[in-house]
């Protein structure tokens, strides 16, 4: 742009919000005002803002941008050594360039009683410009200088030996700045300069001047150095004001962008799209049951609660189940209850009650919850731990139904165990691709065994019919009152294949003492 044959232009932004917006309407570039970014923060242009406050603010306006961003770096945030890092810092952030101006840090707004602002000894202003030349490793880093002799109270003759000095020092343009209504300082300067030099102008206070006499005068380059800010001040006093006088927002609400319109300049649709391609359960219907009817067998511990209300790390394992389920998406939540169901009473949850659950087993609870079993429905056992990996896991698996399968166990006469015999046993290299359940359970023999159920599993696509029909056909049987999820599975794979995911530990089955306390540690 700098070496453009015609006239540029650079649009001030704030933010990542204003400079998106900077891009949308079609500059070609952007100017990180000092000015409006510190105004943006609510400080003063006096160097109130950090430089490194000012570098997060451009590393956003970088993100939201794909046009070239040029900083008003003020006098470099210090000596040539701050210069050096300030380059290296934007350099890393995709900024296209730097302005400094040659005053005294900390600096001091120009147009604010700018004759008294001292102006920076040329020498040492021209070693920050060699500093910062070479500090760049991008051959394309742009170094602009900043001339405020005109500002300070000198002369042409003053301008141009400044220029003149911090061109031979390396900067790529001169930024030749006046505070007149009108464009004398910039004419005289022009005349004598004799396009030496690539010159950028910022015709704040002579805006009046028609802008194709800077195309006459050879301008390079004009900053429109502030009209983002100002216009956003206004247009926030104006609307804060007549919303407080009206306590209402019927009068404002056509006079302001939609959310709609934020939401867009936000990305959110790259986010809906993103979200559908790598989230689990974006774009899908998934709601989950939990079976939690039993009291459990704990001692004083589940003598007037369902275990299901055990705590592990002061949330009950119920609460825990549900906080997985929702960091996932899963909103819609059944809870199967039954002994003393009226305590399992939680926020944003549906109950299903088993009130035979003293003469049932968990297969019955899933049988009276047979009409949440949808398209994507995840199923857990309401007494269980687990990491939430697994539950990614499951999801992303496309089975009609799949279940998770510990890999890691062994027969313990002391404690009955969801055994399951597998079409392949685990192996490391090919994970669980392809390995289907052969039976279900409580009796297997060590040799018979490739790992134990842990009480969670999903159905999609006619998955769910699958489980319902099994369901149906089971519930005719006269023990029916008695079966357990693995009589569910042994009937589904007489039509239907049932998927297994191995896991290798990262979860536990509360049925003891030792297993709440191996609980709480994990």
């Amino acid at each position: 742009m700098l070496q453009s044959a015609t006239i540029e232009f650079l649009m001030e932004a704030h933010n990542g919000l204003s400079a998106k917006i900077v891009e949308e309407v079609g500059f070609k570039g952007i100017w990180g005002s000092g000015l409006s970014i510190s105004a943006a923060l609510g400080v003063r242009d006096n160097n109130e803002a950090s430089w490194t406050q000012v570098l997060d603010v451009l590393e956003f306006m970088s993100d939201a941008t794909t046009i070239p961003i040029l900083l008003d770096g003020d006098t470099g945030y210090g000596n040539f050594n701050n210069m050096r890092r300030l380059v290296k810092k934007l350099e890393q952030r995709d900024i296209a360039g730097v302005c400094i101006e040659d005053k005294l840090f900390p600096k001091t707004n120009s147009f604010i009683a700018g004759e008294t602002q001292p102006l920076a000894d040329i020498d040492e202003f021209s070693g920050k410009i060699k500093a910062a030349r070479d500090t760049q490793l991008d051959p394309d880093f742009v170094i602009v200088a900043r001339v405020e002799a005109f500002i300070a109270g000198w002369g042409l003759d003053e301008a141009l030996r400044r220029a003149e000095a911090y061109r031979q020092a390396g900067a790529d343009a001169i930024l030749i700045h006046s505070k007149k209504s009108n464009p004398s300082d910039i004419e005289a300067f022009m005349k004598e300069w004799g396009n030496r030099h690539p010159v950028i102008i910022v015709p704040t206070k002579y805006y009046s001047t028609p802008t194709d006499y800077f195309r006459q005068l050879g301008i390079s380059m004009v900053i429109w150095a502030n009209h983002n800010v100002r216009a956003a001040v206004q247009g926030m006093q104006q609307t804060s004001k007549r919303i407080f006088k009206e306590q209402s927002l019927t009068g404002i609400e056509e006079k302001v962008a939609s959310v709609a319109e934020i939401f867009r300049l936000q990305g959110a649709e790259e986010l809906q799209k993103a979200e559908k391609k790598y989230l689990p359960t974006a774009g899908k219907q998934v709601n989950s049951i939990i079976l939690a009817a039993s009291q459990g067998h704990l001692g004083k511990l589940t003598r007037e609660k369902p275990k299901t209300l055990l705590k592990v790390h002061n949330k009950t394992l119920l609460e825990t189940l549900v906080e997985k389920f929702n960091k996932v998406g899963i909103k819609d939540i059944s809870v199967v209850r039954g002994f003393e169901k009226s305590k399992i009473s939680f926020p944003n949850i549906s109950t299903v009650d088993n009130d035979l659950h003293t003469e049932t087993r968990e297969l019955y609870s899933l049988f009276l919850a047979k009409d949440k079993i949808m398209d994507n429905t995840v199923i857990s056992y309401g007494d269980i731990i687990f990491r939430s990996y697994i539950l990614n896991d499951l999801l992303n698996d496309h089975s009609d139904i799949t279940i998770i399968v510990s890999s890691d166990t062994s027969i313990d006469s002391n404690k009955e165990k969801d055994l399951v015999r597998a079409s392949k046993p685990y192996n490391k290299e090919l994970y669980s691709e392809g390995v289907f359940l052969k039976e279900a359970s409580t009796t297997l023999t060590q040799a018979q065994v490739d790992g134990e159920f842990i009480g969670l599993w999903k159905v999609t696509g006619n998955g769910a019919q699958i489980v319902k029909e099994a369901l149906g056909n089971l519930s005719g049987h006269p023990d029916f009152k008695q079966m357990t999820t693995n009589d569910l599975f042994n009937e589904i794979i007489k039509t239907h294949p049932v998927a297994i995911k191995y896991i290798q530990g990262s979860w536990i089955d509360i049925d003891t003492m030792v297993d709440l306390h191996q609980a709480d540690e994990m």
